[in-house]
C-alpha cells in the first residue's frame, strides 16, 4: 500500500523532529480541503475543513474543530488568499497550532503524476514540473493542485510532499494499463491507462482488513468508490491489478458529468460530421454527459427522486449507471479468478444509497455475493446476509486521513 507506507511520517522525521503535526491539502478549481493531524503510532485527526467557491461571489469557509463547526462567509478572491484565511484560523488564540512553524510536514494530493511520480515524493522544482506535465492528462485538477502546492510552499517552510491519484495502480501489469494502439504512442508519450482515486482506494484496506480479520498484503477486493466521479478497482493480495479509469479521470463509470466508457467513434463523428471542436468535445465529455447529459441533473439524490416519480429519463440513467458498476463488478470477479473476500462501497453515493448496494448485487448468489435488506437498510458496516461467501462492505473514505 504505497500511500502509507512511505508519506507524511517519513518525511516528518527529516524535517521537524520537535513536531508531529501534518497538515493536509487537497485544492480543487474552485475550493480547498484541509486537514490538521497528530501523526504518531495511530495517526488522529485534530481539525478539518472546506473552502468553497475561491474566485467566485459568495465564497466561505468551514472548519471543525471537535463537535464545534464554524462558518465564515469571506471574500477569497485566489487560492493563495483561502490559505492565508485557512492559517489564520489554525493559529488564532485557542486555535490548534500557535504559528505556521509547528507544521512538521504538509501533504498535497495531486490527481496525476504520469508515469514516473509512482510514489509520493518530497515536491521541490522538479516534482512540480512533472506535475504540470501532467496537466494535458488531468486539465480540471492538476493546475488546482500545483497552484495548491506552490501557495503553501510560500507560507509553510517545511517539507512538502505530493500523493498521487495515480500512484496507488502503479502495480497493474500491461495487459491491465496497455491500451491497443501503436506502441509508439506509449514509448515516446506515455499514453497508457493510469486510474485515479488512489488514494480513496487505498485507504479501505487498514478496515477492510480490521473487518475481515485478515493481512492487507492477503486480501481480494473489488473496491467501488461512488460518488460524484466515480470509479472501481480490484486488487489481488493487497495490490492493484486493475481499475476503471483510463489515460484520464474519464474512463469507466458513468458520473455526474462524465460520460465514463464511450466508443472513440464517437469523436470522429462529433468532429467530422457535426463540426464539434476538440475543446468542444472534451467540454461535452467531461462536463456535459453522465447522468447530467442523461437526465438533466448531476445529483444522484435527485436522479432517484425523479426515477421514483416516473421520470424515464431519469430512470434510464439509473439503470445505466449500475449495469455499468454491475459490468465490471462481473470483470473484476474474473481477474480474481472467483476468489473474492469482499465488495466495498464507499463515497458519497456508495455509503449512502442502500438501494444502490442491493441493485448492484442482486442476482449473484451464485457467486457468493448475497446482501442482506435490513443490515443493508441500518447502515450497517457489514451487508452481506449469513449464506454469502463474499462479504460486502460499506466503509467510509477520510482521503486527508489517508494521505496523513
Amino acid at each position: 500500500m504505497i500511500i502509507r507506507t512511505a508519506g507524511l511520517r517519513l518525511a516528518a522525521r527529516g524535517s521537524r523532529l520537535l513536531s508531529t503535526r501534518a497538515l493536509v491539502l487537497n485544492a480543487g478549481s474552485s475550493s480547498l480541503k484541509y486537514g490538521l493531524f497528530e501523526l504518531g503510532a495511530e495517526t488522529k485527526a485534530v481539525c478539518s475543513g472546506l473552502v468553497e467557491r475561491v474566485g467566485s461571489a459568495g465564497s466561505s469557509i468551514t472548519h471543525k474543530l471537535g463537535d464545534k463547526k464554524t462558518v465564515l462567509e469571506v471574500d477569497l478572491p485566489d487560492h493563495g488568499v483561502a490559505l492565508e484565511n485557512v492559517v489564520s484560523i489554525l493559529t488564532e488564540a485557542g486555535g490548534p497550532i500557535g504559528s505556521v512553524d509547528e507544521i512538521a510536514v504538509v501533504g498535497h494530493r495531486v490527481v496525476h503524476g504520469g508515469p514516473t511520480l509512482t510514489k509520493p515524493a518530497v515536491v521541490d522544482a522538479a516534482v512540480e514540473a512533472e506535475i504540470e506535465r501532467c496537466v494535458p492528462l488531468a486539465p480540471l485538477h492538476n493546475p488546482a493542485n500545483l497552484l495548491g502546492i506552490q501557495f503553501a510552499r510560500k507560507i509553510f517552510p517545511t517539507d512538502h510532499v505530493a500523493i498521487f491519484d495515480t500512484a496507488f495502480h502503479s502495480t497493474m501489469p500491461p495487459d491491465s494499463y496497455m491500451y491497443a494502439l501503436p506502441k509508439s504512442l506509449y514509448e515516446e508519450h506515455a499514453v497508457r491507462r493510469y486510474g485515479f482515486h488512489g488514494a480513496r482506494h487505498c485507504c479501505r484496506a487498514p478496515k477492510t482488513a480490521e473487518l475481515l480479520g485478515k493481512p492487507e498484503d492477503s486480501l481480494n477486493l473489488v473496491m467501488c468508490h461512488l460518488g460524484n466521479g466515480a470509479s472501481m478497482a480490484v486488487s489481488k493480495g493487497g495490490v492493484c491489478i486493475d481499475t476503471t479509469m483510463g489515460l484520464t479521470p474519464l474512463e469507466g463509470l458513468v458520473m455526474g458529468t462524465r460520460s465514463g466508457d464511450v466508443d472513440a467513434g464517437v469523436i470522429h463523428f462529433l468532429s467530422n460530421h457535426l463540426g464539434y471542436s476538440s475543446d468542444k468535445i472534451d467540454k461535452l465529455l467531461n462536463k456535459e454527459s453522465g447522468l447530467l447529459g442523461l437526465c438533466g441533473s448531476s445529483d444522484w439524490r435527485n436522479v432517484c427522486e425523479e426515477a421514483d416519480k416516473g421520470n424515464e429519463s431519469a430512470a434510464l440513467a439509473r439503470a445505466l449507471s449500475i449495469q455499468r458498476i454491475r459490468k465490471y463488478l462481473g470483470a473484476y470477479l474474473v481477474k480474481l479468478d472467483g476468489k473474492c473476500d469482499a465488495v466495498v462501497f464507499t463515497g458519497g453515493i456508495g455509503e449512502n444509497d442502500a438501494n444502490l448496494r442491493e441493485s448492484v448485487c442482486a442476482g449473484l448468489s451464485k457467486f457468493g455475493i448475497d446482501i442482506d435488506s435490513t443490515k443493508n437498510k441500518v447502515g450497517m458496516s457489514e451487508v452481506q446476509s449469513s449464506f454469502a461467501s463474499v462479504k460486502t462492505l460499506v466503509v467510509p473514505t477520510n482521503e486527508e486521513l489517508s494521505i496523513a
